[in-house]
């Protein structure tokens, strides 16, 4: 037998310390270092309303180059159809009810706790650019630093001028507002009037035709912002970014905004993540805006704090999960004078149940009492219509007066146009939805609270002029 000289005792020893070192590293190392998460978002944008989910007459290609790079979420929803509401539930992770800010222009109750400090204690830079709080809310939620404008940037240059300067030592959670395509929409257009297509619950006229492309100019207006930060994040950033776009509700059109139907809940939410999420991929999970920072937190290799609505889908992310939510809770309570209709709604991924709670008030909104550049000139064209056109009758008829309840059929109607709420054959799932939506508002204790001064119906309509918490938007 011979034995290893001394010499080779030693190289063998090293070996077997740089191989032990080596897999003392690799189990230290099992979980993927930290992400740079940036969060880019929308004012009022509808899902269908751009190219990643099937549109033909909208150009965004920096959200379908999005989308081919990434996951796109099918069944992304938010809390409420209302700037102040929706964010309120993002940055808290609960629903109106339970954070306070339940009418549109109303902060967060005191005490209440945000998410982006939990994401400071993980050792992030968590910063608030544009509109990502509403007005000035996001004062209050823990970012380290909040940069204005607070109605939404018109460009990047507060975001490249933040790339420039900041501490890069440090992991980023990036949140970004525009205001586009929030009213009032651009005079410049850039899309022909003539090839636009009007949404079959709206009445189609001229006047209708010529807004509708106003309001896809500033669609296509917050992609090519979007493609803007995107660019200064890769330039500036890690490979190892999560990069996502969203929206905080639907357009500010009739039956979307305000409203708990589809085209007002239902937002874009499209994710790119080299190396991590598979190009082009498309996932049909339910999830929901409350549910993005607890995700992010998760992703950071915090834990999530107890007690919210929102729920992690970082499971989803990584491949491990299929599903994740089997229903979503919207409510809407208002926003100031103008739109004075509390509203709630249970979404399964085939039905929609929505209680009117004051169906004795009459439905309005900005579109249909605001004076000023908030009101589209179509409203009172359709009005004026409706005196000799039942087609304009039955639109403005629906919009202003609706039922106790409404259930639907989305697979069959996708944009909730026959209400089967009568219908004895769907009795028991009228009750079983019925059932759940009540339990769900003791739960949350939901007090059904009024906010404002509501029309009664018959009583005649009053324009209302933008006061001071308007123009702050």
């Amino acid at each position: 037998m011979t034995c290893p000289s001394s010499r080779g005792l030693t190289r063998v020893t090293a070996a077997l310390v740089s191989a032990f070192a080596a897999c003392t590293l690799f189990a230290a190392d099992r979980s993927p270092p930290r992400p740079n998460i940036v969060v880019f978002i929308s004012d009022d944008h509808s899902q269908l309303d751009s190219q990643a989910y099937g549109s033909t007459e909208v150009r965004t290609p920096h959200l379908a180059k999005l989308a081919a790079d990434g996951l796109k979420f099918t069944h992304a929803f938010v809390a409420s159809p209302a700037c102040g509401p929706s964010r309120t539930a993002l940055l808290t992770g609960l629903w109106p009810a339970r954070n306070g800010a339940e009418p549109n222009h109303k902060p967060k109750n005191p005490g209440v706790a945000s998410l982006p400090p939990t994401l400071r204690a993980l050792g992030y830079e968590v910063v608030a650019i544009g509109k990502v709080g509403h007005i000035d809310y996001a004062k209050n939620d823990g970012f380290d630093s909040v940069v204005g404008p607070n109605q939404g940037f018109e460009d990047t240059a507060a975001v490249a001028k933040f790339f420039a300067t900041r501490d890069t030592s440090k992991p980023l959670c990036l949140f970004v507002g525009t205001r586009h395509p929030h009213t009032v929409w651009s005079t410049n257009v850039t899309y022909d009037p003539a090839a636009v297509k009007i949404p079959p619950t709206h009445f189609d006229d001229p006047v209708a035709r010529s807004e509708r492309a106003r309001y896809l100019t500033d669609v296509t207006k917050a992609d090519t912002l979007l493609g803007e930060v995107r660019a200064l994040a890769r330039e500036k950033l890690s490979a190892n970014t999560l990069f996502i776009y969203t929206a905080d509700h639907g357009a500010a059109l009739p039956f979307a905004k305000w409203s708990l139907y589809d085209a007002g809940i239902r937002v874009p939410l499209i994710m790119a993540w080299p190396g991590r999420l598979k190009p082009g991929a498309t996932s049909d999970a339910m999830v929901c805006w409350p549910d993005l920072l607890p995700t992010f937190i998760e992703l950071a290799g915090g834990k999530v704090p107890d007690g919210l609505d929102g729920k992690s889908f970082a499971g989803v992310l990584r491949g491990t999960a299929p599903a994740h939510r089997d229903r979503v809770v919207s409510t809407h309570s208002g926003d100031a004078n103008f739109c004075v209709y509390p509203i709630r709604s249970v979404r399964t991924r085939d039905w929609k149940y929505i209680r009117n709670l004051h169906p004795e008030f009459q439905y309005h909104t900005h579109m249909s009492r605001a004076t000023g550049p908030h009101r589209p000139l179509f409203w009172d064209t359709w009005v004026a219509a409706a005196k000799t056109n039942p087609a304009a009758a039955a639109v403005v008829n629906r919009y202003i007066q609706r039922p106790a309840e409404e259930l639907y059929d989305l697979a069959a109607d996708p944009f909730e146009l026959r209400n089967l709420a009568a219908d004895p054959k769907n009795a028991p799932r009228l009750a079983a939805l019925r059932a759940e939506l009540d339990g769900w508002m003791k739960q949350q204790g939901d007090t059904q609270t009024v906010f404002g001064q509501p029309l009664l119906r018959g009583e005649p309509v009053t324009d209302l002029a933008l006061g001071n918490v308007q123009k702050k938007r």
